[in-house]
């Protein structure tokens, strides 16, 4: 048996769910392929599926040793990659991990040209609001926010992101509009907690040399920013949130920008990928097309950082 090829054959199956389809896909006979996946289980004294007449769905077992076999065939293509000419077309399988929000309004919208760049590329796109483990996740790189503390990663700053606080019409109606930040404690907001450590992040304003860092009284928090706008958008309070997520809701009336004479704490924006890796040409390329990307963004550019302390990694997951 060639276990780098029965390994192929068992991830295309559970990809298909049928060893029908992975037999069409991979071009073998369908006798092949199930014979190549028993000889595995054989070898591994393990069942990897339950099949049925309808279905093939992986076990337990299955599914720890599909997420091996991922990352074993990866790095097989990354190092096969390294030592020939296609390194000028990247191909194979790239997890990357990034916020709900960066996903959402500014790469996903964006990915249509990465892939005609690179149409050999096949994407797995983590977008949560929760901070990934790149290694034992087994994710190539991911997109952050805040300043970085992890020194198993190596990161290369690509953008920047600016926060607007902002509340809907409804509930300046209701509430009146704050005109200093003292304020805000006679107010509502709504609160942003970590996904990690269930900390609810304080807010922070700046106007020239006067600086204030304030708790928010809310009735809701929430952890991620999809959710979290659209709290803002409801009038449950005021929110802070990154200014690419809100433009389009003050442009379309939805929300009305608060204090807007105040500035708060910028977050510089990473890609990173773990130091111990090699960095397949797949990983290169979509590095550099990020930082293109982000460079043309007008909410992204570096140059648009205003002169502030930044925010902490820590603050990230409100990106």
């Amino acid at each position: 048996m060639n276990k780098l090829q029965a390994m192929e054959v068992f991830v295309q199956v559970v990809d298909a769910g049928s060893f029908t389809r992975a037999a069409e896909m991979l071009q073998l006979p369908k006798a092949t392929v199930s014979t190549l996946v028993q000889s595995l289980e054989t070898a591994l004294s393990a069942k990897l599926l339950h099949r049925t007449t309808r279905m093939v769905t992986v076990t337990t077992d299955g599914a720890a040793y599909y997420e091996r076999c991922i990352r074993i065939l990866s790095d097989v293509r990354d190092a096969e990659e390294s030592l020939s000419r296609t390194r000028l077309s990247p191909s194979g399988r790239l997890r990357v991990d990034m916020a709900t929000g960066l996903a959402s309004e500014i790469l996903i919208p964006a990915l249509p040209a990465f892939f005609e760049r690179y149409p050999d590329i096949l994407m797995e796109l983590g977008s949560t609001d929760r901070p990934v483990d790149l290694i034992e996740e087994g994710v190539d790189c991911a997109i952050r926010g805040g300043d970085l503390f992890d020194d198993s990663l190596i990161a290369r700053r690509v953008g920047v992101i600016n926060f607007v606080t902002a509340a809907s019409p409804d509930y300046i109606a209701r509430h009146g509009m704050p005109r200093h930040p003292r304020e805000l404690d006679r107010h509502r907001c709504v609160n942003y907690f970590s996904a990690k450590t269930g900390k609810t992040y304080d807010w922070d304003f700046q106007r020239g040399d006067e600086t204030i860092e304030i708790p928010m009284p809310g009735v809701i928090a929430l952890n991620d920013s999809n959710a979290y706008v659209r709290a803002g958008l409801a009038g449950l309070g005021i929110i802070q949130m990154a200014d690419y997520l809100l433009e389009k809701h003050v442009a379309g009336g939805g929300l009305v920008r608060v204090l807007g004479d105040w500035a708060s704490k910028p977050l510089p924006v990473h890609i990173v990928y773990p130091q111990n890796r090699h960095m397949s040409a797949k990983v290169r390329v979509f590095v550099e097309w990020v930082a293109e990307l982000f460079a043309r963004h007008p909410h992204m550019q570096i140059g648009a950082l205003p002169q502030l302390e930044p925010r902490g990694e820590e603050e990230a997951a409100t990106a």
